[in-house]
Parts: structure tokens; sequence; C-alpha cells
């Protein structure tokens, strides 16, 4: 079976061939993957797959309205968590980021609807900076695009291509 170049091994096998590029509307999801890959700015992307359970219990199984309610508390906390990137701006991007997604998903009616109106990294980067979203860049936001399934962007001859 041919997959993309960069799934070569556990855990991105598994990922690529069962979520990557699958269409998202879950807004947990969603949340999910702009931590993850504010996360990932700068590291691999296996490195945060690894990491992936981890994340989850620290950031309350990625509840955007929990996550907003972190305090300096709960930040100290993250900061001695060995099982995330211990990275004081990403993990207050992740707090920053869980209530400009609540401010976004009250006005259009879901995060959703709102990201799903997208078809351009750089134009959706554009926005999500303009509303106070961290780690926002247009290579985090095509990431982002791409792991939720707004963007197909598996390789010619992938079995998940046509999918």
């Amino acid at each position: 079976m041919k997959r993309c170049a960069w799934a070569t091994r556990e855990p991105l096998i598994t990922y690529h061939d069962k979520e990557w590029g699958t269409p998202s509307h879950d807004e947990r999801a969603l949340f999910e993957f702009l931590v993850l890959e504010g996360a990932q700015a700068g590291l691999s992307w296996e490195t945060i797959l690894r990491k992936r359970a981890a994340y989850r219990s620290a950031f309350a199984s990625f509840d955007p309205k929990k996550v907003a309610r972190f305090g300096a508390r709960d930040v100290a906390r993250l900061m001695r968590d060995e099982g995330i990137v211990r990275n004081r701006l990403k993990i207050t991007s992740a707090v920053v980021n869980a209530k400009a997604f609540l401010a976004v998903a009250e006005e259009y009616g879901s995060f959703d609807t709102y990201v799903w109106g997208f078809r351009d990294p750089v134009e959706l980067s554009r926005d999500l900076l303009k509303r106070r979203f961290r780690f926002g860049g247009p290579t985090n936001c095509e990431s982002f695009m791409e792991a939720a399934g707004l963007l197909n962007h598996h390789e010619r001859g992938c079995f998940r291509r046509a999918a």
C-alpha cells in the first residue's frame, strides 16, 4: 500500500492512515489540532504524536471551555509536566487560543463553521492573528488545515488521496 512519503514508521503510519486529512467537524478535535500544531512549531510532528496522550491529559481532553479557564497555577503545573513540551509561550498560547476559539464559536455558531469557510492557509492565518490567536502563522495554518481535512495534501499515488 502506497502512502505519503513522510509516513514511514509508527506513530506516523497510523496517524496518516486513520486520521490525517480526514475531514473533521468536531469542535474538540479542531481545538486539539490547533493546540498540537502550536506545540509542534520547531519540532517534529512525530515528537508531538508521541506526547499526544499526555497533552490530552494536561489540557483537559482539549475541552476549550476548561482550557480557557486555566490560570497561572495551571501554567506552572504544565511547565512541570514532562509529558508535554514545556515551553511557556506554547502553553500560554493554548490558553489564549482557547479563549479566541470560544469567541469565534460564539460569533459563527461554531468554530467548525468558521474554519471550514477558508481554503487558503494564508487567509486563515491573517484572520486568526487578527482575532488574537497565537502560533497562527501560515505554516501552522496549513498544517492544521491538512490535519483537519480542510486541505487534501496526500501525495499522488497515496491510497488516501482519493478519500
